[in-house]
């Protein structure tokens, strides 16, 4: 029981020495205020302007051709001659490597050989039918005549039979050996190897050689690149902020650290109908013309792309734009009219549209006059402002100082 009074008795002074320290910062307080009237606060302003203001992305990325191939043989051998290296221009259906042809030259000449003996077997056939038929139609009048048995009219007209059989046969091998021959010739065609494409530009160059003159390749082995550079694509990533702006056909300006200065036009090709789910970017292709072939696939870009422009917009410095109770505004700077102007900041909650570099679209309301862009940090709305002198004014008062000591 003692030690609960106690323990009373213990809270009941702290709450007395709590409530006696408040009101001495209390009275501290207003006695400071009484001593220090509401004291201006020095500030910087500038005007508020009318101008234009481009809301621009800026997004970095890289080269890639147009278009890349490999160009492969379709047949197996020896590279007797590589016709192109790094950098060689090429046109559609140009040769760029030949193969060791002598197996495949056999094989043709093979193949046309036995064509020449399968026609030369078909004409004997043909000759034989035609006896043949004739030894029928004889046989037959024959028999109208009743001179000839009907066991002769019967084999001559087996005979006559199977000799159109065999007509058909031989014709059949005719067509086979052809066809044999015709294979053969294209896998004497595959020994040139040719690097073929039918749309886009019909002058491109090969980017990278992959063997050496004298090497056996095999089957679809890869023998060059072949790319085309003009035009060229750039790939650029765009955040889901941007993704709403852009849109196919708009322009955009290219640059690249290999040509400083020089800006390379294109304009945006395809966009990527998803954003990637561990980036939340979305691809974006522009198509960038090369006729000078300056720009290379794989370099590092930079591309400029206008998402909106607005000619005679209301514009403040960023540094204007401050927060209070939950709101952004501006204070802008203004006198209360006496015969001894006070200056005043009156706080404007303002809505904001395109931001660009340092300065920012205003809007909503209409502005105007100047606004606090240094000091605004300190201020309230209502509260006393000082503008700094004019250099020439700050020097006159400096001089007088010094003339009174």
């Amino acid at each position: 029981m003692k030690k609960a009074l106690l323990g009373v008795v213990v809270l009941a002074v702290l709450a007395v020495a709590i409530w006696q320290a408040q009101r001495r910062i209390a009275a501290a307080a207003d006695a400071t205020k009484k001593g220090r009237p509401d004291a201006p606060v020095a500030v910087e302003t500038q005007p508020v302007r009318t101008g234009s203001i481009q809301d621009i992305g800026v997004f970095t990325g890289s080269l890639v051709p147009e278009s890349q191939f490999v160009v492969a043989p379709k047949a197996a051998g020896w590279i007797k001659d590589l016709l192109v290296d790094i950098g060689d221009s090429v046109r559609r259906n140009d040769v760029i490597a030949v193969l060791n042809d002598e197996e495949f030259r056999r094989q043709v000449e093979q193949a046309g050989a036995e064509l020449q003996v399968a026609k030369a077997n078909a004409e004997n056939t043909a000759a034989v039918l035609d006896l043949a038929r004739r030894e029928y139609e004889r046989v037959m009048a024959l028999r109208e005549k009743q001179i000839a048995s009907a066991a002769e009219l019967d084999a001559a007209s087996a005979t006559y039979n199977a000799g159109q059989a065999q007509l058909k046969v031989a014709q059949a091998q005719v067509v086979q050996k052809e066809a044999a021959l015709k294979a053969a010739e294209l896998q004497l065609s595959y020994t040139q190897v040719r690097a073929f494409w039918e749309d886009g530009d019909a002058n491109r160059v090969v980017g990278e050689r992959f063997v050496d003159e004298g090497a056996l390749v095999s089957v679809n082995q890869p023998i060059v690149s072949i790319l085309e550079n003009n035009p060229l694509t750039a790939v650029v990533f765009v955040v889901e902020r941007d993704y709403p702006k852009m849109s196919v056909g708009q322009e955009a300006g290219v640059t690249t650290d290999a040509y400083p200065g020089e800006v390379f036009r294109g304009s945006i090709r395809r966009i990527a109908p998803l954003l990637r789910e561990n980036s939340r970017q979305a691809r974006v292709e522009i198509e960038i013309a090369n006729p000078r072939q300056l720009l290379k696939p794989g370099m590092f870009i930079r591309a400029r792309v206008e998402f909106a422009r607005i000619e005679q917009a209301t514009l403040v410095p960023i540094t204007a734009l401050v927060r209070r109770d939950g709101k952004q505004g501006v204070f802008l700077v203004e006198s209360d009219g006496a015969q001894e102007p006070v200056l005043r900041a009156r706080f404007v909650p303002v809505t904001t549209g395109i931001v660009s570099g340092e300065v920012a679209e205003v809007k909503e309301p209409a502005l105007s006059g100047a606004v606090v862009t240094l000091g605004n940090h300190l201020l309230e709305d209502g509260a006393k402002v000082m503008l700094p002198k004019p250099p020439a004014e700050a020097a006159g008062n400096r001089a007088k100082e010094g003339a009174g000591r």
